[in-house]
């Protein structure tokens, strides 16, 4: 199993603004510049995590962003699950471009399932709370500006 970018980004803006201070705005460019990565790649994904309630952007010359909820309620699962495009690990995953001849007869598609089953389940055991428990040793890595 593999997760895009897109995912891992947006997993990282969320541990990034857990480790502010509750009312502390981030911005795209210290996010971006942090992990370099890219600004633009960044805005898309900030814009996405607002429409699902994840983030609050406040706009304006003193805005940013920041959690719109409480890093102990978002959880790890529910936030792969919504910023995957899809987890087709394998061609028969996917109804409308599945071409495989065995398909029909095939028992690894239902391991694969069960497998990728698993995976979402452990990630849902965890909350960005739990990602951020080393907030000092992760605050050492990255560097935030002052308010």
């Amino acid at each position: 199993m593999r997760l895009t970018n897109y995912t891992d980004y947006s997993l990282r803006v969320l541990i990034y603004l857990a480790l502010k201070d509750q009312n502390e705005l981030g911005t795209i460019r210290e996010i971006a510049e942090n992990y370099q990565i890219s600004k633009n790649h960044l805005m898309k994904i900030i814009h996405d995590l607002g429409k699902l309630g994840y983030i609050e952007t406040i706009r304006g010359r003193y805005g940013g962003i920041k959690l719109a909820m409480d890093p102990k309620d978002i959880n790890i699962g529910e936030v792969v699950s919504k910023t995957e495009e899809d987890f087709h690990i394998v061609e028969c995953f996917n109804h409308e471009k599945n071409y495989c001849v065995i398909t029909p007869s095939c028992k690894l598609k239902h391991i694969l399932h069960e497998a990728l089953q698993a995976f979402i389940h452990v990630l849902k055991k965890y909350t960005l709370e739990d990602l951020t428990q080393n907030k000092d040793d992760l605050r050492q890595l990255l560097t935030f500006e002052e308010s």
